[in-house]
């Protein structure tokens, strides 16, 4: 720093234009030189001891479970181990929150997904983090396109035939949800909205018992993750029938179900998501690291594989991509919450 300093020329010499900008351009090297070799350093040995991988959620769900097959494939590339640690409740806040408040130098990072990240303010009003402001995007992860589901013994077979039904009994269709605020609720309302019908909501404490009074006929639709319906409604006695998707395309797993919008509707292009995020404030070089990790896992095979398998989009991308993905979700849901006036139970 000292021989850059020498060669500037002296504050009294400075009387013109080009010296100006000498001497600024030597100012600008001088703190290069003393910031340098510490980034350096850091993108060089980042990481040099285990990786935290915070999960909003309880162990055994889809969340859980996709992290998990990520952290064994981000380990392979990183070279250090990535553990997954469980955080629920809270609808995804507590271990959002716990990201939010991390030391922000890449050892703790976690899965950002639909609700925390782009839902839960407008529902719950101030939250103990800003996802804007105290959260850093690393890379969308996954893209889980919803399906309308309804039982495998109900009369319509179709989507016409499924909205024409609907208008017959005004008031009497009911939806079962996950829960208020969650996807299967909010792309459901939208779906009410676009194709102006009523229906009754139906909130349940998990897929599985939604999924089973659909089955009964004790409620007449739901929109939830294809990997929820796909073992319902395949083989030989499936007791679902999927009538569309909320895909941009056709799912490999679902070739014969059409999308909303080769139906007519466009704008049902929906999807639950999640990525991988981490403490405002993480250097930017970490932040490379651990994005190119994420986009290698997310090319594996194997892994792709998977996540196709059980009707699902692999994301990927820059954490420009993915910031910019969270603040149009964010309008978008907030919206229609406040429009429809949708509340937490």
């Amino acid at each position: 720093m000292q021989s850059i300093l020498r060669s500037c020329p002296s504050l009294t010499s400075v009387q013109t234009r080009v010296t100006r900008r000498l001497w600024s351009a030597c100012m600008l090297a001088a703190a290069a030189a003393t910031m340098a070799p510490g980034a350096w350093a850091q993108a060089g040995s980042y990481p040099s001891k285990p990786i935290v991988f915070v999960v909003p959620y309880a162990a055994g769900g889809s969340s859980d479970t996709r992290s998990r097959q990520l952290a064994k494939k981000m380990e392979d590339y990183l070279g250090q181990r990535v553990v997954v640690e469980n955080r629920p409740g809270a609808s995804g806040n507590i271990g959002t929150q716990a990201i939010a408040t991390a030391k922000p130098d890449g050892y703790m990072i976690g899965l950002g997904n639909f609700a925390p990240m782009s839902v839960n303010q407008a529902l719950y009003g101030k939250l103990a983090y800003d996802p804007k402001k105290d959260l850093e995007p690393i890379a969308l992860l996954e893209k889980g396109p919803l399906v309308l589901g309804v039982s495998a013994s109900a009369p319509y077979k179709t989507l016409a035939e499924f909205l024409a039904w609907s208008k017959r009994k005004p008031g009497g269709f009911s939806y079962a949800s996950t829960g208020a605020g969650g996807a299967s609720n909010l792309v459901a309302e939208l779906f009410k909205d676009t194709a102006k019908f009523d229906a009754v909501h139906v909130p349940y404490r998990g897929g599985a018992p939604a999924i089973n009074d659909i089955m009964g006929g004790s409620t007449d639709f739901m929109m939830d993750l294809a990997s929820l319906f796909i073992p319902h409604a395949t083989g030989d006695s499936p007791r679902i029938r999927i009538l569309a998707v909320t895909a941009e395309k056709r799912l490999p797993a679902l070739p014969d179900v059409p999308t909303f919008a080769e139906l007519g509707y466009p704008t049902m292009n929906a999807s639950n998501w999640f990525g991988v995020i981490a403490p405002k404030g993480v250097p930017p070089e970490v932040i490379a690291k651990l994005n190119e990790a994420v986009n290698r896992a997310t090319q594996d095979p194997a892994y792709r594989k998977v996540v196709a398998d059980q009707g699902a989009e692999v994301g990927g991308g820059t954490p420009a991509n993915f910031s910019s993905f969270v603040e149009t979700e964010s309008q978008r849901w907030t919206k229609l919450i406040r429009d429809k006036g949708i509340k937490v139970d």
